[in-house]
């Protein structure tokens, strides 16, 4: 079997979804497991969630489905709502809570004739500028769909773009648009992503939805997840397959574009692009082997890369290796190839096996 491992801390993750409850008592909170929860497998996820969570929030109808048949009876959120008009029956028959972010999503909504009303949730364009209403429409649907036989719950969500920059001014604007409609008499309200849950008090309202908090990352530039509070819950687990010496000036990788400028020990690891560590990362990414941080060197390639192991003598083929996890932070694998840990967490692809723990 290929050495490579992605092992998912599930106490972990229901450590993190206690962590975002203990922010905003008594509020509920809808735990975030779109795109396979980020990575870390929907089934299990949810399964380990089952009996804490008071909702779950997805992208699509397919995840709506795969989590209602582990979970009959709390609330699902669709958070793009419905495609094509079709969708409202199925919803309804899966007794999810849907977005409504568009006039034609409205529309199609009361055109629909279904078996039992559906919770909805109206979204405000507060100043993400990519779904929603602007603050007039959305009075103007609130009318309209106040007492649809479509609508049991008429509810108002939002999404900050900026949260994660602390003291950002947008945020402070767009949480006034969102206080600004709590004239009308919604039944739920929820605005707190992981940031705002984290920093933003003001902002809990009725529901939370914490996501990258709960797989242990930070939504923060300047915050670690030790820092906020929150446990790693993947750690992505290779092992040194190779190593060979290389002279000054020998190159390593695809296209050369590491040269040696000392003689150097360069050892070759079990993962690659096609297993989802990102392939722009640059030379000098933190890596650890046998315990020890080392760099990389070279080209990412599909299924293998290299670290020089000239500082780490005693390094040996067969030694583990931590891509990230609970030695190297996600974040800082992230930052160094100039992306997030969403992306990174959510791209482990479908060959590296999962393992699961709890402890």
């Amino acid at each position: 079997m290929r050495p490579l491992v992605a092992t998912i801390d599930l106490s972990a993750i229901t450590q993190n979804y206690a962590v975002a409850k203990r922010c905003a008592p008594g509020r509920q909170a809808f735990a975030v497991v779109k795109a396979n929860a980020y990575g870390h497998g929907v089934r299990e996820v949810v399964t380990a969630l089952h009996d804490l969570a008071d909702g779950f929030a997805v992208a699509c109808l397919e995840e709506a489905a795969e989590v209602r048949a582990l979970q009959g009876e709390a609330r699902i959120l669709l958070l793009e709502g419905c495609f094509d008009a079709n969708e409202y029956q199925f919803a309804a028959q899966l007794g999810l809570d849907v977005v409504v972010h568009s006039e034609q999503q409205a529309q199609q909504l009361l055109a629909a004739t279904l078996n039992r009303p559906l919770n909805v949730w109206l979204k405000l364009d507060s100043g993400m500028h990519r779904l929603g209403f602007n603050a007039a429409q959305l009075r103007d649907w609130y009318g309209c769909l106040s007492g649809a036989e479509q609508v049991a719950e008429l509810n108002l969500i939002s999404h900050f773009a900026c949260a994660d920059e602390r003291g950002s001014e947008a945020t402070e604007h767009q949480l006034e648009q969102f206080l600004d409609l709590l004239d009308l008499d919604f039944a739920q309200r929820s605005l707190a992503n992981s940031a705002a849950i984290l920093t933003i008090p003001a902002a809990h309202m009725d529901w939370l939805r914490p996501g990258i908090m709960l797989y242990g990352a930070t939504p923060f530039a300047d915050l670690t997840a030790k820092e906020l509070g929150v446990r790693p819950a993947m750690s992505l687990t290779a092992q040194l397959i190779a190593c060979r010496d290389v002279a000054v000036d020998e190159v390593v990788g695809y296209g050369g574009s590491w040269r040696a400028e000392r003689p150097s020990r360069i050892g070759t690891v079990s993962c690659g692009y096609a297993d989802g560590y990102p392939r722009h990362a640059p030379a000098g990414t933190p890596v650890i082997v046998g315990g020890h941080r080392v760099a990389l060197v070279g080209r990412v390639s599909m299924d293998m890369l290299t670290v020089d192991l000239t500082d780490a003598p005693d390094a040996a083929i067969g030694d583990a290796v931590e891509l990230w996890g609970a030695q190297l932070p996600v974040d800082e694998v992230a930052l160094a190839a100039g992306t997030i840990g969403y992306e990174l967490l959510s791209k482990v692809t479908a060959r590296v096996s999962r393992r699961y723990c709890s402890h």
